[in-house]
């Protein structure tokens, strides 16, 4: 059985419930090791705040790597078939013929890194013509009278009825942007993506 894609439980987890969320999309909950899931969530949340608070700044990219390179081990030893791939800088677009575009079209799943007021990491699940299926961790409702100014646009549309898989669709061409509004991805030195395969399906 398939599980519900999971929302962040804290202001600083996206990114290990993001890669977790990864592994929800692609793995029945049966197949699911227990250790996979103590060494995500190990691994990230690494960095400070100023003030010096462990966590309280969310992933590193040095982490995101790391856990890359952690997975495919574990994948290795452990015959899990999954493979991964960080990328970085100018690798990361969503432009045609891209390794995020084909990634994605070969049913890949992708930890991506933009901005929701500050760096945030969601999960690209499909493509849809001009536009990106992806689940955000960060929990908002859609009626909510507090919700932000910056949802209120066509690029960005709330979906309510796939709750393993998508909960956004956002345009390719807002998340290109190298700005860091709402679902953008910013300038080239900050972005980075982590790329998920399950190998026993391609």
């Amino acid at each position: 059985m398939k599980n519900l894609l999971n929302y962040q439980t804290s202001e600083y987890d996206c990114g290990p419930v993001s890669i977790l969320n990864g592994i929800r999309y692609l793995f029945e909950r049966e197949e699911i090791y227990p250790d996979l899931i103590k060494f995500i969530m190990l691994y990230c949340m690494d960095t400070y705040n100023d003030q010096g608070e462990l966590c309280k700044h969310g992933t590193s990219p040095a982490a995101m790597n790391y856990v890359t390179s952690w997975l495919n081990h574990f994948g290795a030893i452990k015959h899990f078939p999954l493979h991964c791939e960080y990328y970085s800088q100018e690798q990361v677009t969503l432009t045609p013929g891209s390794p995020l575009i084909r990634a994605l079209k070969k049913g890949a799943v992708i930890v991506l890194f933009l901005y929701l007021e500050v760096g945030h990491y969601v999960l690209l699940t499909g493509l849809e013509q001009d536009r990106i299926l992806l689940f955000d961790p960060f929990y908002e409702e859609e009626d909510d009278p507090e919700l932000d100014q910056e949802y209120a646009t066509e690029e960005i549309q709330f979906i309510n009825n796939q709750p393993k898989r998508a909960n956004r669709s956002v345009a390719i061409e807002r998340l290109n942007r190298l700005t860091s509004d709402y679902y953008e991805m910013g300038e080239f030195p900050r972005r980075e993506a982590l790329v998920m395969f399950r190998t026993d399906l391609s």
